[in-house]
């Protein structure tokens, strides 16, 4: 296969708010291209993991190499990277927009700028790009695309007359945004003869051809048994395949200069292949490494403990291959009185956590009880030394803690006009400091700085539910900053239960731990003997519910007679109700843990 010029290949990525048609547009894309056959177009054809078209969402980013010709008579090669649009895989955006020169921009043309739009525009200003706006879905009866423009050109100050308008679905004028493409992104730059420079994109684990490794060639080649060498692992290896993605896999000679696709090397584990590593050449190897970009840092701890504990070693080697598919996702081994041997695994938020624990029941077959998510906190100690809380259950005596310090985020929240005030409640209800408010049209922008503590658990459920689906929402942190926090411990029949303690701000605790007592009451099926449920600061119980026990009828046997003959019997089964409690032990089922962590407002 001949080199294709540098000026004749576009690098892109599709940027946009969650649903607003990116992974419907690459479709197109890839059909109108001739990508793939009628009889093989399926729906959303790069969400490959299933639970990406059950959910309607992307995950990860995925690419796909495309020939086009264009009206100038050009044969040109499209490098297509498809972006997840939700806030927790922000950290798969900018792995996909540092391989790019160029991105698309798709806007809803009827519900216009979203927060997270704004957040991947600006993602996509830093890494450099030209970006080209899009209008999606301009066939529906609501589409308001002069409003639209506008809205871009006054919220993201991008010029929006020349905006591309389509409906992915239809298929209506994506040749024009092929065009586009073509003419008004740039051509990547590279030297084929200069020592190779490949940024690594992605890895994953294929069962058939080992890690599988997604690059894109800066300088220089990449070819077929080429001995190369990751800067940053300082590992080395041999080049076995060289191919690129239309979508299925195909193998080619060498990638040169601005090109994209992948490389296998006969690797067995993924973690020798760092995200955001530069490849070079063994022999002649390039003088420094690309800029890379910043790891993912989690933000979102929880413990993963399997139900039964002989599954030990199979959640660890499934954790294990996950890790291979997700380089963001973060654990390490811990044990818990309650609960034996598990993991306590870091995540980018809490639809990643809810993600991976479904792909860990689904995929690897495993039960398991997950503890209520918890942030990181940093602790001063009396001694001066500084320390991270990941789970609140190793809290240290507070009497050794001089001060301890929680981490705050900065969101964005757009939100139509009528349920602002509600919107301005909840944040204020959070411990929220508004940073400033303003107007595009009908529609108001909030920023706000907010405790992290505050918004993983139930935030954005209650926003979308306030503000009937209509508030978009993302969010950047923001440092850490001092607080009031403490740990509150839940107890079951006077037993603690680690997986259920958490850290709250003071002026929070008795209305949260009454919230969790008031939930397991209902939740953990009634016992022979009565149930207490106890929230607990230190040794000080802020709130507590009964569990009443179930009662047998131990007269039903006596007919008439003297009253002592029944007395007796239920003396006898108070006793034994006594010895019960003492002895007891009180199983909470997995639901019940899961429903207690929820809280609701």
């Amino acid at each position: 296969m001949p080199d294709t010029p540098l000026d004749r290949i576009r690098n892109f990525s599709i940027i946009a708010h969650i649903d607003h048609g990116k992974s419907t547009l690459a479709d197109r894309l890839i059909q109108l291209t001739g990508g793939l056959s009628a009889r093989e177009m399926t729906e959303q054809v790069l969400d490959n993991m299933e639970i990406e078209k059950e959910r309607g969402i992307t995950i990860k980013a995925q690419t796909v190499r495309l020939d086009y010709r264009a009206k100038d008579g050009l044969d040109y090669v499209l490098n297509l990277m498809d972006t997840p649009g939700h806030v927790d895989f922000a950290y798969e955006v900018s792995r996909s927009l540092a391989a790019c020169e160029g991105s698309l921009l798709v806007v809803d043309a009827s519900q216009g700028v979203e927060a997270q739009t704004l957040a991947n525009v600006y993602q996509a200003l830093d890494a450099g790009h030209e970006i080209v706006p899009i209008l999606n879905k301009v066939d529906l009866p609501a589409a308001e695309p002069d409003r639209v423009k506008q809205q871009i050109e006054d919220v993201i100050g991008l010029p929006a007359d020349d905006a591309v308008m389509i409906s992915a679905k239809t298929g209506l004028n994506i040749e024009g945004v092929l065009e586009a493409i073509v003419t008004r992104l740039p051509p990547p730059k590279g030297d084929a003869e200069a020592p190779t420079q490949a940024l690594l994109v992605d890895s994953w684990y294929d069962p058939y051809l080992g890690v599988v490794i997604l690059v894109r060639v800066k300088e220089g080649r990449l070819r077929k048994g080429q001995k190369i060498r990751m800067m940053a692992a300082g590992s080395t290896h041999v080049i076995e395949h060289v191919g690129v993605f239309r979508p299925k896999m195909q193998g080619v000679e060498s990638l040169g200069p601005g090109e994209m696709g992948y490389i296998n090397a006969a690797i067995k584990t993924v973690a020798d292949t760092n995200v955001g590593d530069t490849i070079t050449d063994d022999r002649r190897p390039a003088a420094e490494p690309l800029a890379g970009f910043k790891p993912s840092i989690p933000v979102v701890w929880c413990g993963l403990y399997p139900v039964d504990a002989d599954d030990f070693e199979k959640l660890r080697d499934s954790l294990a291959k996950l890790r291979l598919n997700d380089s963001s996702f973060h654990f390490e081994a811990e044990s818990s009185a309650a609960l034996g041997f598990g993991y306590r695994c870091g995540f980018l938020g809490l639809l990643h956590l809810e993600i991976i624990q479904e792909r860990l029941s689904r995929e690897f077959d495993l039960d398991l009880i997950a503890t209520a998510p918890s942030v990181v906190y940093k602790m001063r100690m009396n001694s001066g030394v500084e320390r991270e809380l990941h789970n609140p259950a190793d809290m240290p005596d507070p009497t050794l803690i001089d001060s301890i310090q929680e981490p705050w985020i900065k969101a964005t929240i757009f939100v139509p006009d009528e349920y602002l005030g509600n919107i301005l409640t909840l944040c204020s209800e959070r411990r929220g400091q508004q940073v400033e408010l303003t107007y595009v049209g009908t529609r108001a922008m909030a920023v706000y700085r907010l405790p992290l503590n505050e918004v993983v658990f139930d935030f954005y459920d209650r926003l979308k539910s306030i503000s009937r689906g209509y508030a978009s929402f993302d969010y950047q942190m923001d440092g850490y900053e001092e607080g009031d926090l403490v740990k509150i411990s839940i107890l079951v029949n006077n037993e603690p239960v680690d997986a259920l303690s958490f850290m709250a701000h003071r002026s929070q605790a008795e209305r949260r731990g009454r919230s969790i007592c008031e939930k397991l009451k209902d939740l953990i099926p009634r016992q022979l003997f009565k149930i207490p449920i106890q929230a607990a600061i230190g040794g000080r119980v802020i709130a507590r519910e009964t569990i009443g026990a179930m009662s047998k009828d131990v007269t039903a046997k006596c007919y008439g007679g003297d009253i002592s003959r029944k007395r007796k019997l239920l003396d006898k089964q108070k006793e034994g109700k006594k010895r019960m409690r003492q002895f007891g032990k009180v199983e909470i089922p997995q639901s019940a843990f899961i429903a207690a962590l929820k809280m609701d407002s």
